[in-house]
């Protein structure tokens, strides 16, 4: 029986955290799979996830139901139905894996930390990305799913961003580049000029202030309200640069900065400094700007830095 449907009607008012998962009749530690799961397994499996997510969250979004709110998640902030929901589709999918004999541990925004067997590989996730946007009906949210084999962002081998309001998905493999929706895709070229024709922010007020510099020097602004869909966004070129100027969880980004890393583009802190020996836990925050190509990212630090 997966997480979700073990909820009896009358709490399904709280937000109980994922239990970790059970010996089912039958299946024992003698059950091994013939080989440890490559990067596409990986893929496949958050593409079934995605899709119950999605299924999940959809009647949920901008409803009073879908706002509800519950206890605080492992992350400091509050769970609401939204992300509950969510958080079970994604266990229930992790546990079907887990009964067939992989073994793997999680780190999720909601639940915290679960040991599926073992330490690595990790599978980070955020079950709503943009939870706010979700449950204001804002159709613009995304699952967070990456896999890594070490506990750095640089450990990142696999992992998907997907717009769940549209189903629109973006994926990358360590090492063989990075997909839209199942296919390669070409950087955006930048239009001619001097100016940054699109630059993103992080969705706190506060960040409009502290990246005042490269607000001034972009013609259009865009704060989105998911950070993973943002760095998605910006790993196609569809953003000149994304900007956070507040240091963020930087597990919450491991997907999107593997996208980044993956279609050619580069992501550091404000100071220029790499993420990819920050560990991914539920603590460790940096500021990011990233950029499609290493010359818009030199010309958003240099930005920066000269006003700094």
């Amino acid at each position: 029986m997966g997480y979700a449907a073990a909820i009896p009607d009358h709490d399904r008012g709280r937000a109980p955290a994922p239990p970790p998962p059970q010996a089912h009749a039958g299946i024992g530690d003698s059950v091994r799979p013939s080989a440890p799961l490559k990067a596409s397994d990986w893929l496949e499996a958050f593409s079934r996830i995605a899709d119950d997510v999605r299924r999940a969250v959809a009647p949920l979004s901008g409803t009073e139901d879908g706002r509800r709110a519950h206890s605080r998640g492992a992350g400091g902030d509050t769970t609401v139905e939204v992300d509950r929901v969510a958080e079970a589709a994604v266990f229930a999918e992790l546990e079907r894996l887990h009964d067939r004999g992989e073994r793997f541990s999680v780190l999720s925004e909601e639940a915290g930390p679960r040991d599926f067997g073992a330490e690595f590989p990790l599978v980070l996730v955020d079950p709503v990305d943009g939870s706010v946007n979700a449950k204001q009906g804002v159709p613009l949210f995304g699952l967070m799913l990456a896999v890594l084999d070490g506990p750095t962002v640089g450990d990142a081998f696999a992992g998907v961003v997907v717009n769940l309001a549209t189903g629109g998905a973006w994926s990358a493999v360590r090492g063989e580049g990075a997909t839209r929706d199942g296919e390669p895709f070409k950087v955006l070229e930048r239009t001619p000029g001097r100016r940054f024709e699109v630059v993103g922010l992080e969705s706190t007020p506060r960040a409009l202030a502290l990246a005042g510099p490269l607000v001034e020097s972009a013609a259009k602004i865009r704060i989105l309200g998911s950070m993973a869909i943002s760095l998605a966004l910006t790993a196609t070129g569809a953003l000149d640069a994304f900007c956070a100027p507040i240091p963020v969880r930087v597990f919450d980004t491991a997907a999107s900065l593997l996208l980044v890393r993956e279609a050619g583009g580069v992501a550091t802190s404000l100071d220029g400094e790499a993420l990819d020996s920050l560990r991914c836990d539920l603590s460790t925050r940096a500021t990011i700007l990233c950029a499609p190509t290493p010359e818009l990212h030199a010309a958003a630090l240099r930005t920066l830095r000269e006003t700094r």
